[in-house]
């Protein structure tokens, strides 16, 4: 079973991740900002990870950075908001990224891409 680790600070949107990807038989872990992503990426040593780019404590982009060090492998897709600047999605890209979603989205397209990116 393929472990994803989906980093979001909302709520309402982890938790709609979380259980449209447990529907496809994924095992998820979610977690709230980003020091508890970084330590999760250690702990875990997740197949997928699923990040915000705004979040508390530290940024999605500070997440990828420490991610594409420890676990170069490992395939991240970011979530943000659309209005978010164009430099951060690109910067993101940039580190090795494998995908962007903008929200709001839909979580059956997530679905798609998540499949996608761990096939």
């Amino acid at each position: 079973m393929k472990k994803i680790l989906i980093i979001e600070d909302d709520l309402l949107i982890s938790s709609l991740v979380q259980f449209r990807l447990k529907k496809d038989g994924y095992e998820t872990h979610l977690v709230k900002d980003g020091n508890e992503g970084i330590k999760a990426i250690e702990d875990l040593n997740p197949d997928l990870i699923i990040t915000d780019v705004m979040m508390p404590f530290r940024s999605g982009i500070e997440i990828i950075h420490h991610a594409k060090k420890s676990k170069p492998d490992t395939p991240i897709i970011v979530l943000s908001s659309l209005g978010e600047e164009e430099e951060v999605v690109l910067e993101a890209f940039n580190l090795g990224v494998s995908d962007f979603v903008p929200k709001p989205f839909n979580p059956n397209e997530l679905a798609i891409r998540v499949k996608r990116v761990l096939s």
